[in-house]
């Protein structure tokens, strides 16, 4: 009986401390390798912040090298599912210092998502474009080449960045299309998505919950047109030298992968061993160098 006593006990022990360690684990992980842990990171303080509209969100820092330049330039499209809960630019600055560092010049974007007045359909993608169109007016004050232009973009910020590679193909009634867009000579897409409508459902399990219906303002049933107009896959081939990284969501990034290397788009891959989805752009982490090092392939190879 004792015996039997014992074993009940061990079982019950384990089935009451697993969830705990399992928390514990998760609130470790979160918190070393989470979104804080990348705006806890020291990084430089921007040159010059460029404000691009009156709203608190509607600006962008930039990060000068040293020397006289021109230099190319990276803009930088953080995260976050499209909600104001998740992400902003401070978590995306170590990454600009590090680029910086490059001899990149760096534009880090901060942009109206969802919760915030204005954000979502169509705020949010007309304040990309609006950020990006800046390197334009910044080209004329600092020693900018417009020319080598790559935009890169993590996460949510990936659909992001693939889109500004068809600002170009947009009607000129959609609401998020801007005349005369500054187009990228290449684009970076880190570990997120090149289409919308297919992520709707497993946006719950991502984010935590729906995001992409609420950033659309409907399902895409509802709004077709706007779904086609954000999704970097409907227009494929896209044009452009396309960097994509592959880490936590690599698996819901390879159908828009395959498509765009049998569009005859041409594609690069950095895909790290076990990625983490926030690792993969810390520049002190491996797979955060390797990130750095694909971005920097894309402007050198924007160069030649």
């Amino acid at each position: 009986m004792r015996k039997w006593l014992w074993r009940i006990g061990i079982v019950v022990a384990v089935l009451l401390v697993y969830p705990l360690w399992n928390a514990g684990y998760f609130a470790w992980r979160l918190y070393f390798h989470g979104p804080g842990a990348l705006e806890r990171l020291p990084a430089s303080e921007p040159g010059f912040t460029y404000r691009y509209g009156p709203a608190a969100k509607q600006y962008a820092d930039l990060r000068m090298p040293a020397g006289r330049g021109p230099f190319p330039i990276a803009v930088l499209i953080h995260g976050g599912c499209w909600d104001a809960e998740y992400g902003s630019s401070r978590g995306m600055a170590p990454l600009a210092d590090a680029l910086t560092k490059q001899g990149i010049a760096t534009l880090n974007v901060q942009y109206r998502v969802v919760g915030d007045a204005g954000g979502g359909w169509p705020g949010t993608m007309q304040d990309v474009g609006a950020a990006i169109d800046a390197v334009r007016a910044l080209a004329t004050r600092y020693p900018i080449d417009p020319a080598r232009l790559v935009v890169a973009g993590h996460s949510a910020g990936a659909q992001l960045a693939l889109w500004s590679a068809m600002r170009n193909r947009l009607s000129p009634g959609s609401e998020i299309a801007r005349p005369d867009p500054l187009m990228p000579a290449a684009v970076v897409a880190i570990d997120g998505p090149g289409a919308l409508a297919e992520f709707v459902g497993e946006d719950s399990e991502v984010c935590g919950k729906p995001v992409i219906v609420p950033f659309m303002g409907g399902t895409p049933t509802r709004y077709p047109q706007r779904y086609r107009d954000a999704s970097p896959q409907d227009h494929l081939p896209l044009g452009v030298r396309q960097y994509l990284v592959q880490a936590a969501l690599g698996d819901l990034m390879q159908p828009y992968v395959d498509r765009a290397r049998r569009s005859g788009d041409p594609v690069a891959i950095y895909e790290p061993a076990q990625g983490k989805h926030f690792d993969i752009v810390n520049p002190t982490e491996e797979q955060g160098r390797g990130t750095i090092g694909m971005i920097v392939r894309a402007v050198r190879d924007v160069s030649q």
